[in-house]
């Protein structure tokens, strides 16, 4: 069985260099740290984790709110987070809050009773954490709002939901219909932001008639296509405030005898996985799910660590995804 002696002499190091790779890589060159990353493949190492967290005080462990573990985009975010933390020598406890404050602070207690040494939170609203400053325990905000209180991490979802409305615009669709979040939710607020900046920018009246209301879940983008399916004068392109929504209209839009993207246009925001295997594939916003994980956890070990952040904020630039979804306006042919 292989042991920290043999991973010292094979990665050149001393031992003390290799034990604080383990317990604080952040002190050891990043030549070093691969150094010993490698032998530790190498020779196939398992430290003890107990005997280190023992010495340390602390539990290498990180709380990750998410309010819905079923949601492909969250789960992007959480991948990138759990990797980041396994090369840092953390693991992660996922905490599945489904948007309760109950939930959220029973998982909060992990990190008050030091089961945990910090909190990442994806919940874009939460009454505890706008009220953050109380805690005595590191934490940060990913896939962050404009609201959003301490440190974050965020995309600019009103420039980014207003650039592809812009996009639509541009196509010559006047009628654009909305798929909305719940009212409530800060994702909501920004992105409706970003839509209603686009439509005045090109003197297009905003119509109440063409936004529906949706739950960021395919169910509830079917059930909004289908209503703003029903109005006298249906949209001629809808934007939707995440791709599921936009996936779930797809299908009931095709359901109400409508072509993708010949009658109607189609966007999304987030660009998960299944959105470029939809049929069409799906023109959206990308946030940087693999970035912001990185980023998350980088953060929270400098707090962990005691340091103080030199940026709060960071916001990450999005992406502009074009595919076949979205085409220019069907000028309707006079009959004579």
């Amino acid at each position: 069985m292989s042991n920290i002696r043999e991973v010292a002499r094979i990665a050149g190091v001393s031992v003390a260099t290799v034990s604080r790779a383990l317990s604080h890589p952040e002190k050891v060159s990043e030549a070093s740290r691969k150094r010993v990353q490698d032998a530790i493949d190498q020779v196939d190492y398992r430290p003890n984790m107990l005997a280190r967290n023992f010495r340390s005080a602390r539990s290498y462990s990180l709380v990750v709110l998410v309010p819905d573990i079923a949601n492909p985009f969250f789960a992007q975010v959480i991948r990138s987070i759990e990797l980041r933390a396994q090369k840092k020598g953390y693991s992660v406890l996922l905490g599945d809050t489904q948007d309760s404050n109950a939930r959220e602070q029973e998982y909060i207690r992990l990190v008050e009773t030091r089961l945990a040494d910090g909190v990442i939170q994806l919940r874009p609203m939460s009454d505890q954490f706008h009220n953050a400053s109380k805690f005595k325990f590191p934490y940060l905000h990913l896939c962050a709002t404009e609201s959003s209180p301490g440190p974050c991490i965020r995309v600019d979802n009103v420039t980014a939901f207003k650039h592809m409305t812009e996009y639509l615009i541009s196509l010559g669709h006047r009628r654009i219909g909305l798929i909305t979040g719940l009212k409530g939710n800060p994702h909501t607020v920004d992105r409706f932001k970003g839509y209603k900046q686009a439509l005045e920018n090109a003197g297009i009246p905003f119509d109440e008639a063409l936004i529906a209301e949706g739950e960021y879940v395919i169910w509830s983008g079917v059930n909004a296509a289908n209503q703003l399916c029903r109005l006298k004068e249906r949209p001629t392109a809808i934007a939707c405030m995440n791709d599921e929504m936009a996936i779930g209209a797809i299908q009931a839009l095709k359901s109400n005898g409508l072509q993708v993207p010949e009658d109607v246009s189609v966007t999304g925001f987030d660009d998960i996985d299944y959105a470029r295997y939809c049929d069409p594939p799906l023109t959206t916003i990308a946030q940087p799910s693999d970035d912001m994980g990185t980023i998350a956890v980088d953060m929270l070990l400098r707090l962990i660590e005691g340091e103080t952040l030199s940026e709060e904020e960071h916001v990450l630039p999005y992406d502009f995804i074009l595919r076949k979804s979205t085409a220019t306006v069907k000028v309707a042919v006079p009959e004579y």
